[in-house]
This record gives structure tokens, sequence and C-alpha cells, in this order.
């Protein structure tokens, strides 16, 4: 009887846990996920196994369905072995119920001994026999040999087609499964609600709302948009596009609804940033008696990315306590990844941390991400070093998150290590970890290793650019900053907003007038980028007012074709009060506290530039005020 050789291994181990004694949760679960290759007799050992086992264990309910498959499989086995013991030739159906089978347990070694009987039988062409071993090897990550295989096929039917798109799907080639659907279209074979909802899940993951609005189109006139698993993909197609008009507009056309369709309505405000609209549409689903799943509390953690959201984020979690969703692998992430995002502190971080159930390479990733957004240097490289103690294997996005810890708080040493471990492992070569090195030594302050890392590059991004002009920007090297985005124009590497950005502030910060209005000239005048935000404004505010210009920087902000937002009215009252000039200072505080009445940056501001012009009375008169307003500043901290 074929066995494969990670079959053996759960085999034995199963045979050495139970004559021992041992049933520990992690060696059954084990056992468990390897449970659709163990064929025929193992059916009654796993039956005993299970009886270690508590009903509400996830292990356990996870066994029940794998019980049914393995029950399925071998009935279905068996009449097929019955057949050929009694010398009968087995019919197509019966090779289909067994192929299909296969195919949901991804058995590939048995499905493949299935098809080499069926090309003896003669019957490797017949259409049903074929159809399930597309999908049997485009389930197996096989979709080159599925795809020979139906193009030899001579008849074809919407089974086959679909199959061949599903595994496209599932082997990541979203635009190859748009290809087969039109094929599909132009064989004139029928497609089905399934076609329609696969080539759907396709245009979601190109983000291409334009190709579902073709798909709806084709839905309308085939009376195809009633369905609830077409209409939800729909709406995540439109979600993933980031229409959210058009994915609540197809909600609401919709008849029938489930917990997925409303979960994907969810998506929708969650990828438009929308963290208290997609929370007010999860209390309506709660208020029509439908149960949020794990996906749908997921996604709205997900949103919660910014300090403002604490508070959802703590009622979200305690709707997840209570529903159980907290022993899910995605779900416990997510909630350690929301809250170091809401910038949480490090003892209620610890807690959730604390709270894991899950040790894998996902979680320490999430974790050791979570200390250096955080800014807690020791903490993450302690996650680190655990990690390698515990045998999980360090990943690309761990060596990024330890890089940015090691960046953030200055920790050079720690740095160099991570540098070390990067050579070690090989990894050295991607280029997201050699963006992260030239940052983390730009920002730790040594420049010349940022540069000497950054000449090294055999291939560079605009991420690569920045960063070395970021250090150059921090360090006070302003010529060198203007210099590498001469260079970085030079060499064809199209500059975005934030290079600019760099680049007006290492000139701001160098007093290179000139240099920086030149470039904010460029800014304005290209194409292939969007016109200059308000920050931009800022910094050639700034950039006047260092060089003392402050008339020129009123006049700069009078003919700003945008509103300007707070960052230019603080540039200039900065400005003011380090030229003592009190009459603009006032003039445009006036209409600072008119614009932003709560901001407590506006009334330091001006109550230091009253103190600085010798009217303490007003100053104090000023503070008054904003005790009486219960507007505070935030204390700033140190290092030190």
């Amino acid at each position: 009887m074929w066995m494969s050789a990670s079959a053996h291994r759960c085999l034995s181990l199963h045979q050495r846990t139970v004559g021992d004694g041992r049933r520990s949760g992690k060696v059954q679960h084990c056992i468990i996920s390897q449970l659709p290759e163990l064929r025929f007799s193992w059916l009654s050992s796993f039956r005993g196994f299970r009886g270690g086992l508590g009903e509400d264990e996830p292990e356990c309910r996870d066994g029940v369905d794998t019980e049914k498959k393995i029950g399925s499989i071998f009935e279905d086995l068996w009449l097929l072995v019955g057949m050929l013991k009694s010398g009968t030739k087995p019919t197509g159906y019966v090779l289909n119920k067994t192929l299909s089978c296969c195919a949901k347990t991804l058995s590939l070694g048995l499905g493949e001994q299935v098809h080499g009987m069926a090309v003896k039988m003669g019957s490797e062409l017949n259409v049903y026999v074929c159809s399930p071993l597309i999908d049997l090897y485009g389930k197996c990550g096989m979709v080159w040999d599925a795809h020979k295989l139906f193009d030899e096929m001579p008849v074809r039917n919407v089974v086959t087609w679909n199959s061949l798109m599903c595994g496209y799907l599932k082997a990541g080639a979203p635009e190859v499964a748009v290809g087969v659907f039109s094929g599909m279209m132009r064989s004139g074979v029928g497609v089905s609600e399934f076609s329609v909802s696969a080539v759907l899940v396709a245009c979601a993951q190109l983000e291409d709302g334009v190709l579902g609005n073709q798909i709806q189109c084709l839905c309308l006139k085939s009376g195809m948009c009633g369905n609830v698993v077409v209409g939800t993909g729909l709406i995540n197609v439109y979600a993933k596009s980031r229409d959210v008009d058009l994915s609540t507009k197809i909600f609401d056309e919709m008849v029938d609804r489930n917990v997925i369709t409303w979960t994907a309505v969810v998506l929708a405000f969650v990828q438009n940033e929308q963290p208290e609209e997609a929370l007010r549409w999860v209390r309506e689903m709660r208020s029509l008696g439908l149960r949020p799943n794990e996906v749908t509390y997921n996604n709205l953690l997900s949103s919660f990315s910014e300090p403002d959201c604490m508070t959802f984020c703590r009622q979200v979690h305690c709707c997840v306590i209570r529903e159980g969703f907290e022993s899910y692998l995605y779900v416990a992430v997510t909630l350690v990844v929301a809250y170091s995002e809401c910038g949480c502190s490090l003892g209620d971080y610890h807690k959730i941390c604390s709270c894991n159930p899950f040790w894998n390479q996902i979680a320490w990733n999430a974790v050791i991400a979570g200390f250096a957004r955080l800014e807690c240097r020791q903490e993450a490289f302690e996650c680190f070093g655990k990690m390698r103690q515990a045998g999980v294997c360090v990943d690309f996005f761990t060596i990024l998150s330890a890089l940015k810890a090691a960046g953030v708080t200055s920790a050079l040493e720690e740095g160099k290590q991570v540098h070390a471990l990067v050579l070690k492992t090989g990894d050295g070569y991607d280029i997201n970890v050699q963006n992260s090195l030239v940052s983390m030594y730009a920002k730790c302050g040594h420049i010349s290793d940022s540069k000497s890392m950054f000449s090294s590059m055999k291939e560079r991004d605009v991420i690569t650019w920045n960063s070395l002009i970021c250090g150059y920007a921090n360090q006070g090297h302003g010529t060198e900053a203007v210099e590498l985005f001469k260079g970085m124009r030079k060499a064809g590497e199209q500059p975005d907003r934030s290079t600019y950005l760099l680049v007006l502030s290492a000139c701001s910060h160098a007093g290179l007038l000139e240099e920086g209005l030149e470039c904010f000239s460029l800014m304005k005048n290209d194409d292939l980028i969007d016109p200059p935000a308000s920050e931009h404004y800022a910094v050639v505010v700034d950039l006047f007012g260092r060089a003392g210009h402050l008339r020129e920087a009123e006049v700069f902000i009078d003919s700003m074709p945008i509103k300007p937002g707070l960052s230019v009215y603080k540039a200039l009252l900065s400005a003011c009060l380090v030229h003592g000039n009190f009459d603009i200072a006032t003039r445009w505080t006036r209409r600072l506290l008119e614009l932003y009445p709560d901001d407590p940056g506006a009334y330091v501001l001006l109550s230091n530039v009253l103190a600085t012009g010798g009217n303490w009375d007003d100053a104090a008169g000023l503070r008054k005020l904003m005790a009486e307003k219960s507007v505070q500043k935030k204390p700033a901290y140190s290092w030190v």
C-alpha cells in the first residue's frame, strides 16, 4: 500500500505516543495535520487517538472534519479496490469519485496512481476523469501539469475550465486565471456562478475595478447578481479597488446576505482607511443577529493603526474574547499589531503579548515589529534572541523588524550584529534588506557605513536613494543631499514626494535657500508625481524663515494653491520666535487660533513669542486660557 514519508513518520509518532501514554496537544495536533495522508487502516487508530481530546478543543474539532474526509476517501477507494479484485473494469464514475476525494484531501501520490490506471484503461481523456485530475494537480501546486492535461483533452466542460482557473488562482497567477475565463467565454461553454465567483477572486487580487465592472455587466445579463456568492465577490472586488460607494451599492441591492457578505463590506471601509465606518457596520451586523466570524474581526482590527483608534481597539478586543476568537492565530497576531500601531503603553503591550497562545514565526515577527514600532530596543532584541533560541527560523520579515528597531533607537551594535546574521543567512542580496541596512546606519549616525552599503548595491530603487538622502538631511549635510538628489535624477530614478520632502528638509537645515527653491520648482513642474502637499509648503516656509526672509514667507503662504495646514503656520511662527518678529507672529497666530482652537502647539508658540517680546502678562493670560479650555501640550521626553 502506498504511503508517503511524512505519513510513515506520523504513524510511527502516533504509535510511540499511544504506547508511552503521552497525549500532548502539540503531538496530537501534528498527527491530525498529517491525517489526510493516512489511508485505510489508520481510521480506527485515529478514532482511538481522538478520545484523548476534549470535544471543545480546536484539535478535536479539526479532527472530526479530518475523520470525515478519511472516511469518505476510504469508502470510495474500497469501491475501486473491490472492482479491481473482482476483475471488473472501473467506470468513469468510480474514477471520478476517487480522484475527487484525492483532490479534496490533497492526496497527490494516490491521485497519480489512479491517473496511471486511467491511462492503462484508455480513459485518460475522459472529461469526467480529467476534470478532477486538473483540480488535483492545481491544488497540489502542479498547475503546469494541469494545463498540459487540459490542452490534451478533446472535450471540456464547465467543471474542467473552472478547475484550471482555480489552479492558477492558487498558484498566485490571477492574470492567467482571467485569461482562462476569457478562453472559456470564447469557447462557447456556458459559465456558472462558480466560474464568475472564481474570476471575481482574480479581479480582487489584481485590484482591477474596471475588469470587475465588466464581470458585473455579464452577471446582470445572465441574471447571476442575485446569487449571494457572486454578489459577495463583486463587493470584494470593489473593496480591494477602494471603491466604497460601489461596494455598498452592491450590498444594498442584494436580497440574500450572509456573514461573508457583511465582512466584505467591512473590508471595503478598512481598505479605504475608515475604521469608524467599519466598526459601525460590524455593530449593525450584530444588531441584526448576525455573528461576526474570525475574518470579520481580523479585518476590523487591521484598520486600527492610529492612536485615536485605541478605544475602538479595546472594544473589539473585548468582543473577540467574548466570542472565543482569541485562540485563532491570525486574530491573536492582528491584536498584537493593532495595539502596537495604536501606540499603546509598554505595559499593555506586554500583557497582549503574554496572552498570545501561539509562538510560531508569524507571532514572533509581529511581536518584534511591535516593539520596534514602540521604539523599545531592549525588548525587541530580547524577543529576537528568544526566537532564535526557540529554534524558530528567522526570515526576511524578522530581519527587517530587527533592523528597524536598531535604526529608530540608534542601536548601532545590535544593528551590526543583525548585519552579520544577514551575511550569514544569505539574505544580504535582497534589496529590501539592503535598503534597511542603509537606513539603519544612517539613523545611527554612521553616514560613512550607510554610504558604503549604498555603493555596494548592484540594484537601487527610490527607497534606496531616499534612505541615504534622509541620512544626509538628519546629519546636516545639505550639500551632499542635493548632490545625491542630482545623481538620482541622472541615474534615471524617478523621485517621489518623499524624496522632494527630504531634499527640502536638508536644504532648510543647511540654510541652502536657492537650492531648496530650485528643488521645489522641479517638484511643481514634475508631471509624474502629485502636486506638493501641505508638508512640502511648510518646509519651504521654514526655508524662508531660517534665512530670515519672513516677509517672503508671508507672500509665499498667501500664494499657496491649497489651504495652508497647521504645519505651515507653525513653521512661520517658529521663525518669528527665532528672529523676534512680534508683529507677524501676532497677526498669523490669530488666524491659527481661529482655524485650530484646540491645538496646544499654537498656544505655546504664541505664548513664547509674547514672552520673548516682554509681554509677560499676555503670555500668562494665554496659558490661563489654555487651562480654561483644557488644552494640554504633550510633554516631551528624552533618552538621557
